[in-house]
C-alpha cells in the first residue's frame, strides 16, 4: 500500500470521527450518566495507556525498572509531592534500577 494513500484515510477517518462528534444532539449530551462517563474516559484511558507503556514488552508482559518507576511515583503522590518531583522520583528510581541489574 502506497504510504499516501494510508495517511490520506487517516485524515479522512479522523474527520470522519470529529465530525460523528460535533452531530451528537445536544440533548444526549446533557445527560448526567454522559456526563459522568465524559469526566471518567480520560482517568481511563490514561491508565489503561500508563499500564500499556509500563508492563508489555511487545506481546509479552514484563515486569522491570519501568514498574519500579511506577511505584516510585505513585508514592510520590500519595504523600502529595509536587508533580516535578514525582516525574523526578520515576526517573531517578528507574535508572537506579537499570544501573543496578546491569
Amino acid at each position: 500500500m502506497n504510504i499516501w494513500i494510508a495517511v490520506a484515510m487517516t485524515a479522512a477517518g479522523c474527520y470522519a470521527v470529529k465530525l460523528a462528534g460535533l452531530l451528537v444532539p445536544a440533548g444526549a449530551l446533557e445527560r448526567p450518566l454522559v456526563k459522568r462517563l465524559a469526566a471518567l474516559l480520560p482517568v481511563a484511558l490514561l491508565a489503561a495507556l500508563t499500564a500499556q507503556q509500563t508492563f508489555a514488552d511487545g506481546h509479552a508482559l514484563v515486569l522491570d525498572a519501568r514498574a519500579a518507576g511506577l511505584a516510585a511515583a505513585a508514592a510520590a503522590l500519595l504523600l502529595r509531592a509536587p508533580f516535578l518531583v514525582v516525574v523526578a522520583a520515576a526517573v531517578v528510581v528507574t535508572a537506579g534500577v537499570r544501573a543496578l541489574a546491569g
